[in-house]
């Protein structure tokens, strides 16, 4: 078997304006990682280069250190010449760096043999970053990095599609030595993958992001365990536009975690305001990412529909699907889960629903499912949307009622249940309904992120009965765990994780 490269795969960027600040950062670094970029182009003067060098010169821990100095030219913060750099980068190998990041604007003015000359001993990695794009060509400018004598080559360029990660991470999985570094939001879940891919590292921030989606070392060590990934790993994930803020992560993986299963949840951004191709950008990445299974959020509850090959007789009749199951290659099975959320929400509270009236706000995907499970339930329907036409096909499926927005002043709800986005986190000051619309004894938002959203605090204010989301975010996520695994969830510990995390984000 090939040694790897670096002994910890997960490296942890350090980058601060002051000498100082690195430090700080290198002794959080240092409780979870072995392998430390130094990022020395993001020190503010020569001074504070000097002063963190000096440092580490006195430091010599058993820890793999790589310096770099980015120029301005490769997407960095160093605004001296190749020549000064290379005299900062000889300088952090004497105080006990064993790496050297180079980029190949400057590699390539050297030579490969002066490069190697001048950074003995240390190892150098030649660095390609593209923030724009993922060039056509990636064999082609593999080869130019590999001529520039380093001992591992580095590519790192945006992706605004799945499919140009893909070839990123195809050559990390084919050739030995390289780090493929997809950079952006939408290549998020592939930084995760990477390692699993053979990439040689994967990085990580330890305090300010220092390329686009860049995750936390927290995250990536804890969180998605990218380290203990292997091919043999079941991949699940959950699609939506926002998606970064989820906790849906946290709850799936706390469950494989806990019951020791070999898989992992990310994240994967498919925009709406680029149709369904963006849809079909992550369909076709599919088969290629060894997807199982993925849930589906706002906004595409609806449009995932137009893509199965099987439905749940429940979700086909609501007309929206959250769960999605991988039975084979290009072969996916829905199902609706909110449909249990809700109810198990409200059960929760021993709201007695039967012929009770509840105002549903909003019509899309979610508002669908709630719908359903209330009308299945007895309750009297009625819809408030901001589009009439949607809400009327809805009232129509459930025989519920179209409530004008004006009426609601003048109406009283037994319950009333925000389906919208509207107050989701960051957007937290926001609120889809106004205090005076809030006639009712109780008001449920499926928002969980913030646990209490800006309408609920309105209810409670007005001594209201509030309900979150939490219990069915938790409920549904727990439905789709099982479908999945086909076995019984860890409920608990699944809530506590969320729970926790809420509170915390609660407490800043």
């Amino acid at each position: 078997m090939l040694q790897p490269l670096f002994a910890d795969r997960i490296c942890a960027v350090v980058a601060a304006p002051t000498a100082a600040g690195m430090l700080r950062q290198l002794a959080r670094a240092l409780k979870r990682a072995r392998t430390v970029e130094l990022r020395l182009d993001w020190l503010r003067s020569r001074q504070e280069i000097f002063r963190l060098l000096a440092a580490l010169a006195r430091r010599r821990l058993r820890t793999t250190w790589i310096a770099t100095c980015r120029r301005r030219v490769a997407g960095g913060r160093f605004a001296g010449s190749p020549a000064v750099q290379l005299e900062l980068l000889r300088r952090a190998v004497a105080a006990g760096c064993r790496w050297c990041d180079v980029e190949i604007e400057t590699a390539a003015q050297l030579g490969a043999a002066d490069l190697r000359r001048r950074l003995a001993p240390a190892r150098c990695l030649i660095s390609f970053h593209d923030f724009a794009g993922t060039p056509p060509r990636l064999t082609a400018l593999c080869a130019r990095l590999d001529r520039a004598g380093g001992h591992a080559i580095k590519l790192a360029a945006r992706c605004d599609r799945l499919r140009d990660g893909l070839r990123q991470l195809a050559l990390a999985r084919h050739r030995r030595r390289v780090v493929a570094v997809p950079m952006g939001e939408r290549a998020l879940p592939l930084r995760v993958l990477a390692l699993r891919e053979g990439s040689a590292l994967a990085y990580a921030a330890v305090g300010e992001a220092t390329a686009p989606g860049q995750l936390t070392l927290e995250e990536m060590r804890q969180l998605y365990r990218a380290d203990r990934l292997d091919r043999h790993t079941r991949v699940y994930g959950v699609i939506g536009d926002p998606v970064v803020h989820s906790l849906s992560p946290l709850l799936h993986n706390t469950g494989f975690r806990v019951r020791r299963i070999n898989a992992v949840y990310l994240p994967f951004r498919v925009p709406a305001d680029a149709g369904r191709a963006s849809l079909r950008d992550f369909l076709a990445a599919v088969p290629a990412l060894n997807l199982r299974g993925f849930s589906v959020t706002i906004p595409h509850k609806e449009r995932i529909l137009d893509y199965l090959d099987g439905c749940d007789p429940l979700a086909e009749q609501i007309g929206a699907v959250n769960t999605v199951v991988v039975r084979g290659p290009g072969w996916l099975y829905g199902y609706n889960t909110d449909y249990v959320g809700v109810l198990r929400a409200l059960d929760s509270r021993s709201v007695g629903l039967a012929g009770c009236r509840v105002l549903i706000y909003g019509a899309g995907g979610a508002a669908r499912a709630v719908a359903f499970a209330l009308a299945r339930a007895g309750a009297r329907v009625a819809i408030c949307a901001r589009r009439l036409e949607p809400a009327r096909r809805l009232a129509r499926a459930v025989g519920g009622e179209v409530i004008p927005r004006p009426r609601l002043a003048r109406e009283f709800f037994d319950a009333i249940v925000n389906a919208t986005p509207v107050g989701m986190h960051p957007r937290v000051r926001e609120s889809p309904l106004a205090v005076h619309e809030l006639n009712c004894r109780i008001v449920f938002d499926l928002i969980y992120r913030p646990m209490r959203t800006k309408l609920l605090q309105m209810a409670a204010r007005r001594g209201i009965e509030a309900i979150s989301g939490v219990e069915m975010f938790v409920a549904q996520g727990v439905a789709q765990w099982e479908i999945w695994m086909g076995e019984r969830a860890p409920e608990g510990r699944m809530r506590e994780a969320v729970l926790a995390a809420l509170r915390r984000e609660q407490n800043r």
